[in-house]
């Protein structure tokens, strides 16, 4: 008899042979490993994701969109994979821009334990870090289905002390929807962030979203530009303030509206009576030569002042940046990339592993620029 372990719900089973479908959570086989073979740490993770991604994501250490990162193949007239949109400019502002802030390193002073302990739409956070709501992971080597992808990130940021995000890519439809699927297993604790889709159809995607319990919704206003929705069958529109305001009084629950860029685009949104902004350019997805999240986030800061919540995302991939992203003016800050590594890697365990580091990065970076608590955080820490 071997021991066998899923990596969505942790169920343990005792059998001969791999069992086809854990009997606990319903993942298939792809989510099921030998318990020997359970990973433990975070390269482990990362390993495990390089050979299931071989082809698609090389699990650089550094992750930037350079042309000479094997996802980056738009240019050449091959799907976007992993990649930025076109040459990859966006995708590389990202990080160039996070790059170029610097941290006044301060060593001065009372001896004390970072609190990275956040409030987000009325949730205690360990820490105010989500998972990005990313999607389509189940056609990278179909190493894994896309519903017990939603799960694993859905599970692996409770786990960690944080809450994640899901999104939508064009299998996704009414009838046959991850997100909604594994919100509804996970009782709701995450926040779906849905595509532009016509008004009718959000509004009943709303509704289940609601009628599962989640905390909030949100729409993916840059997901305007994924070609891909359309091409088929499920056209994707720009959305007027009229209507955001339409979908913000349908929703009983907190709107987002993410994909924004632009100050003036941020008031229309709070204006239009949302309570999240996120500051998005879709990972320099949909379109070429956008400038990095990190350099309109104060822009955005200082059209809309303290009225309203920012979430950010976009090159992040330390508590380092991180920590530079909230002195820029966000509340909270998602990463995408990594989590998709990091659940293909090891599933509910990979995402909590990977959050966790990203806290520990966290806390350190606040420590040697004496920031006590997350709210500290501001332009002063920065050089």
């Amino acid at each position: 008899m071997s021991l066998w372990y899923c990596s969505v719900c942790h169920s343990e089973f005792s059998s001969k042979k791999k069992p086809i479908i854990c009997d606990t959570c319903q993942s298939d086989d792809r989510m099921i490993m030998d318990k020997q073979s359970i990973p433990q740490t975070l390269d482990a993770v990362r390993d495990a994701a390089r050979t299931k991604m071989k082809g698609i994501c090389a699990v650089y250490p550094s992750c930037d969109g350079n042309f000479d990162k094997i996802c980056q193949k738009e240019a050449y007239g091959k799907p976007i994979g992993l990649g930025g949109a076109g040459s990859g400019q966006s995708f590389r502002a990202n990080g160039t821009a996070l790059a170029n802030v610097r941290f006044n390193m301060s060593v001065v002073g009372e001896h004390f334990e970072p609190d990275t302990r956040c409030s987000f739409l009325g949730m205690d956070l360990d820490f105010p870090v989500m998972a990005s709501s990313t999607a389509g992971a189940g056609k990278y080597n179909d190493a894994l289905d896309e519903t017990s992808f939603c799960k694993s990130v859905l599970l692996g940021s409770k786990e960690a002390g944080t809450i994640g995000l899901r999104g939508e890519t064009w299998f996704y439809t009414l009838e046959d929807n991850p997100t909604l699927m594994a919100l509804e297993a996970c009782n709701g604790y995450g926040i779906p962030i849905f595509k532009p889709r016509s008004q009718e159809v959000l509004k009943e995607l709303i509704e289940r979203a609601e009628s599962y319990g989640c905390k909030a919704v949100g729409v993916d206003l840059d997901g305007a530009g994924s070609t891909i929705m359309a091409r088929h069958g499920q056209p994707v529109f720009k959305k007027s303030v009229k209507d955001i305001e339409e979908l913000v009084r349908f929703s009983s629950l907190p709107f987002i509206a993410k994909g924004i860029m632009r100050p003036d685009e941020a008031q229309k949104c709070v204006d239009a009576g949302v309570c999240v902004i996120g500051v998005s350019n879709h990972g320099g997805r949909v379109l070429d030569a956008t400038p990095g999240t990190a350099e309109v986030l104060p822009l955005i800061r200082e059209q809309v002042g303290g009225s309203i919540t920012i979430t950010v995302d976009g090159g992040v991939r330390t508590g380092y940046d991180v920590l530079k992203m909230l002195a820029l003016g966000a509340d909270a800050v998602l990463l995408g990339r990594d989590i998709i590594r990091a659940a293909v890697g090891g599933g509910t365990l990979g995402v909590k592993l990977h959050l966790e580091h990203i806290q520990a990065t966290l806390k350190k970076a606040m420590f040697m620029t004496g920031t006590k608590t997350i709210q500290m955080a501001d332009s002063n820490i920065l050089f």
